[in-house]
């Protein structure tokens, strides 16, 4: 079984330089992503306003504001991270990839990399549902209680602050991306014994439930939204009882092989 093993056995002092010289790489790559996307910044943050532009694209005079002297540069700071998290996280990933794979067995390695791959696919995957679906229905929702107002009335308008803007934006998408690693924890989970396709169809009820639940604390307090992150969910659990199925055949075969 040894034989498998792509490295020979490396000292303690070895492990850690490796290790360093991985994380020097991943910072360096982030920052590197960081200085362009900083340059981008303002092209970038146009990208995230566009639904709410859109939605306004009726009203020329719209427009975003700040309210602190160093609101809009920490607000530039934010999308330049935002965006070079997400540009550096291939490079980061092939960093703990390179570090993590020379210890492990062909099969091993083999079973771990499809996870690495379908990561962030199913991240964007969340964070295009977001951003082409979840928010224009959201701002649509939330624009519709501005009253123009009338005599002796004054109106009601949204002034957007660029920073209140951009928390909730990167919220949405992250909570979003984050959910849709709902197939790949619990595939993880099923290798290593935790979960079974037949413990998630039994309990298929109950994930309804929760699934419900937790759309209606991550998205905006409107049902379009809620039912935009519910119903992907369900049918991301339902892929997860087939991706669980498929991982006990093969755990099966294996251990039919060996015996």
């Amino acid at each position: 079984m040894t034989d498998d093993l792509d490295d020979r056995k490396m000292p303690l002092l070895a492990h850690i330089i490796e290790l360093r010289n991985r994380l020097v790489y991943s910072v360096a790559a982030f920052l590197i992503a960081f200085g362009v996307c900083y340059y981008f910044a303002p092209a970038i943050f146009d990208f995230l306003a566009r639904p709410l532009a859109n939605a306004l694209q009726d009203e020329p005079n719209r427009h975003f504001i700040y309210t602190s002297l160093t609101e809009a540069f920490v607000t530039k700071i934010k999308v330049a991270m935002f965006a070079a998290l997400f540009v550096s996280f291939p490079i980061v990933a092939s960093q703990i990839w390179m570090f993590v794979a020379p210890g492990l067995y062909k099969n091993e390695r083999g079973a771990f990399l499809p996870y690495l791959v379908a990561t962030p696919i199913l991240f964007f995957l969340g964070g295009a549902l977001v951003y082409f679906f979840i928010m224009p229905l959201a701002w649509k929702f939330f624009l519709s209680f501005e009253t123009p107002g009338g005599p002796g009335m004054l109106p009601i308008q949204l002034e957007a602050k660029v920073n209140e803007y951009l928390s909730l934006v990167m919220a949405l998408i992250f909570a979003f991306g984050l959910c849709f690693q709902l197939p790949i924890l619990l595939t993880l989970m099923a290798r290593v014994g935790l979960v079974t396709s037949a413990a998630l169809t039994s309990k298929r009820r109950y994930a309804i439930v929760a699934i419900f639940i937790v759309a209606a604390i991550l998205t905006p307090p409107d049902v379009l939204s809620q039912i935009g992150l519910a119903v992907p969910l369900l049918l991301l659990y339902e892929a997860s009882i087939w991706s669980v199925r498929l991982v006990e055949k093969r755990l099966q075969q294996a251990r039919s092989q060996a015996t």
